[in-house]
């Protein structure tokens, strides 16, 4: 299935949910905000939220500084 991920097209598996999304980008375990289709999606719900085909994803890492 395609996706548009941070603005690059992406093939992913069919079902592939936004949990398995972080783990394939290297990004399972960092903080992170996602939003599918310009809704934002709690972290609690990424291990259940699955995408379709056609989603776009925005992936905002936070970073520490000052």
């Amino acid at each position: 299935m395609r996706l548009v991920v941070n603005g690059e097209e992406r093939q992913v598996e069919t079902n592939t949910t936004i949990g398995e999304l972080l783990v394939t980008l290297g990004l399972a375990d960092t903080l992170v905000a996602v939003e599918r289709n310009e809704e934002v999606v709690p972290r609690a719900q990424h291990a259940h939220t699955r995408l379709a085909d056609g989603d776009r994803v925005e992936v905002v890492h936070f970073v520490g500084g000052g």
